[in-house]
């Protein structure tokens, strides 16, 4: 390759840290910001400023040595310039297309993981192609990749997982056993003790991790640190405990909300100051090793690159534009808050819409945790029971009089203990040197204090866990396809050269923006479609009005639904009726969330208002009736066109279209009614109700005497009456609740109940 080539390659690289600072934070967010922002310490607003400036000053305070070989993944003096530029190139292409995937789906890894094994990968490709050139044994791998490291890398996640999960169960059971659910009762004292051991665990990660590289500390500072560490950790403890006491009583400062606020601020600086090298160092080892190059006289194929063994210096300018990046990307990435949305659902104290499906291995876990715990409880005497759970017991529930969207997935103190555990235990495995995950560490801790908090209930436990096992399956997907994806791409690079180059890098550009485009796309759909909302009112007229606009969205969906259905059986066009299919399933999800929330309906309500409970069951009833209707329509209707079976006769299909016409003239006119809260104009649909069960019983009238005469398919009749006959019902369970809501609203006229008509046998 020419000089030309190699600085087209630089130029790329250094788009792609660009992309790689994006797509990185994007999912090591998670790691600072899941705390502050499940608890709602403080306004989402506040949490990025103060997020943002310890990015500013990890950035600022890094040495900037972006220090690639001291992974000791591979041994730079065995390879020539030539080949770690394809090797930069490959793990720079896999870790973004990495990364971003794992964005997309809003599940959280390790950057750090990620570009080992890249690393890796690519390294072991192009070192058994150096051995098939050289006509070496495969045994001399060893003299180029180090296998033992990532042997150490996989002991870190197991290590990570195991240790941090159990910290944070065992440390966030016994401060709820002291502190309790009630802790803004207890005597200013306890927050104090608290904050003092929970500051002093986190000044301590900030000046291991965040400023271990800066020149603040070097000197007596960093000496009286290390060689008195102890003394150190005792005095920060009794100024922080004293301080916090001071601020508690004097300020009326909630100590809580300080340690959050503090936490975050911590784990953010480590980020920005530790983490840059996944994101940039490929990049900067690669604009070195070209000046390198380019100063001497040797070709490309020969120069060796010994010079990688020690730290590449960064410029500051690079530092301060990379913490800017990272800025942008907390603040703006809407794949980022997913990947925190993951973090934050999966502990939450509260049972809900769970994003995980239960599978055999979660199931198993939580019935053996079920009996373990059963076993467990017959050994310790009731007194003891009866005590434990007392502390355990969770404050009047006055939080279900706020917003769901203002709800904390969990309090103060189980933040705050995450962020000092966390921080803990980094700190620790920092200063032993211990190959600990940071995104690792932080997921499991918050997953152990939910599990001490009792957030994995009965109700949510096999959910919840899935959702563990799912992630954690991740990390080992990210070591395992990380390391073949970049050594696949090694070596097509290796044999593609600069062709093969621009074409991959082309793919990788069509993936992300794919990607993004699809995320934008589908982020539109949701909010057009304005999904439907639980009921939070406490009154009959609240919850009322609140079901006026489900009830409009519902009525306005199912209208696009039969018509999209029948338009699919008159074109025969199987991936619309797969894609309308898809529709009525998220329709009645949604429906079915609204009935699993019925329990928090009903202890929201006021004591005057009980008998509202029995009018919103009725209505989700009603809602439900037609969702059923909708996706058995949609169910037959693809499977006949599915089973490649004849096409409706001309005459069926004009005759379901007018039916069509005329449901959509029923939908309209409900929508505009419930949209104008305009109860005369419901009034006046019922009046003409007949009118539309009157058209659907004629064909089905119609219909039977063509079978009777003409009609020589047996699976077309089925069809057909099953549509009508569903039709009827959907316009039933429509009519009941226009009547309901006339009704409550004018108890003198009772219109007549609609019954139910006997269903086809499904």
């Amino acid at each position: 390759m020419s000089e030309n080539i190699y600085l087209f390659m630089i130029a790329a690289l250094a788009i792609l840290a660009v992309a790689d600072l994006v797509v990185g934070v994007s999912n090591d967010a998670v790691n600072f910001l899941n705390s502050a922002i499940g608890s709602k310490a403080v306004s989402f607003k506040t949490i990025m400023i103060v997020a943002s400036i310890g990015i500013t000053l990890g950035a600022v305070s890094s040495s900037g040595m972006m220090d690639i070989a001291k992974t000791g993944i591979f041994n730079p003096n065995n390879f020539f310039f030539s080949e770690v530029m394809i090797i930069f190139m490959a793990v720079m292409i896999t870790d973004i297309l990495l990364l971003d995937f794992f964005n997309t789906l809003g599940m959280p890894t390790s950057t750090t993981v990620s570009i080992v094994f890249e690393l890796l990968g690519a390294a072991l490709a192009i070192s058994v192609l150096k051995i098939f050139d050289l006509d070496e044994s495969l045994l001399s791998i060893g003299n180029y990749i180090n296998t033992d490291k990532a042997i150490q890398i996989i002991f870190g996640i197991l290590l990570s997982v195991v240790i941090a999960f159990s910290a944070g169960a065992v440390i966030q059971f016994f401060t709820r056993l002291l502190i309790t659910f009630n802790f803004d009762k207890k005597p200013k004292w306890v927050s104090s003790l608290f904050g003092g051991i929970a500051i002093t665990g986190i000044i301590y990660f900030i000046i291991v991790k965040g400023l271990k590289s800066a020149s603040v500390l070097n000197g007596p500072i960093s000496d009286f640190i290390s060689s008195q560490t102890e003394l150190f950790i005792f005095l920060n403890f009794i100024i922080w405990t004293l301080v916090t006491f001071l601020l508690s009583t004097v300020f009326k400062t909630n100590v809580y909300k300080l340690i959050i606020l503090l936490g975050t601020f911590a784990l953010a600086m480590a980020f920005a100051g530790n983490d840059l090298v996944n994101f940039i160092g490929v990049p900067i080892a690669a604009l070195q090793s070209f000046q390198d190059w380019s100063s001497s006289d040797v070709l490309a194929t020969e120069y060796v690159m010994s010079g990688l063994t020690t730290p590449v210096k960064t410029p500051i300018f690079l530092l301060l534009l990379s913490g800017l990046i990272m800025i942008l990307t907390i603040w703006f990435s809407s794949k980022a808050k997913n990947v925190v949305k993951t973090s934050v659902d999966l502990s939450r104290q509260d049972e809900g819409e769970e994003r995980f499906e239960p599978n055999f291995l979660s199931r198993q876990i939580v019935r053996f945790s079920v009996n373990a715990s059963e076993v467990l409880n017959t050994l310790l005497p009731a007194a003891v029971q009866k005590s434990i759970e007392k502390r355990f017991q969770k404050p009047a529930p006055a939080i279900l009089k706020v917003k769901e969207q203002d709800k904390p997935a969990f309090d103060l103190v189980r933040a705050a203990v995450n962020l000092m555990v966390a921080s803990i235990l980094i700190s620790l495995a920092t200063s032993m040197k211990l190959p600990l995950s940071t995104t690792y560490v932080t997921f499991m801790v918050a997953m152990g204090t939910s599990l001490a908090d009792k957030a994995w209930g009965a109700e949510s436990a096999v959910y919840r866990v899935a959702g563990v096992l799912n992630v954690i399956g991740g990390w080992f997907f990210t070591a395992i396809i990380a390391s073949v994806a970049s050594a696949t791409i090694a070596a097509i690079i290796h044999f593609g050269g600069f062709t093969a180059t621009v074409i991959l890098l082309i793919l990788a550009v069509l993936m992300i923006s794919r990607n993004y485009f699809k995320q934008n796309k589908k982020a539109k759909e949701i909010k057009a479609e304005d999904s439907l909302r639980r009921s939070e009112s406490s009154s009959i007229q609240g919850v009322i009005e609140e079901s006026v606009s489900n009830i409009s969205n519902v009525i306005s969906r199912s209208n696009k639904i039969y018509t999209n259905t029948i338009d699919g059986i008159g074109r025969h066009d199987l991936d619309a009726l797969k894609k309308n299919k898809k529709g009525v399933v998220k329709l009645s999800k949604e429906i079915d969330d609204l009935r699993d929330n019925i329990f928090y309906f009903i202890k929201n309500l006021d004591e005057t208002s009980v008998g509202a409970s029995n009018f919103y069951i009725s209505i989700l009833g009603y809602l439900q009736d037609m969702a059923q209707s909708l996706e058995y329509i949609s169910k037959v209707s693809h499977k006949h066109i599915h089973n490649n079976h004849k096409k409706l006769k001309y005459n069926q299909i004009k005759e379901l279209k007018e039916i069509d016409l005329k449901l959509e003239s029923v939908f309209k006119n409900t929508k505009k009614a419930f949209d104008s809260r305009s109860f005369e104009q419901i009034g006046e649909i019922l009046k003409h109700k007949h009118e539309a069960f009157d058209l659907v019983s004629q064909k089905i009238a119609k219909q039977v005497e063509r079978t009777r005469t003409e009609e020589s398919s047996p699976k077309n009749t089925a069809l057909y009456f099953s549509l009508l006959q569903e039709t009827k019902d959907l316009l039933v369970a429509t009519m009941n609740l226009l009547e309901l809501y006339y009704n409550e609203h004018d108890s003198s006229i009772e219109p007549a109940k609609v019954e139910n008509s006997d269903n086809l046998d499904r």
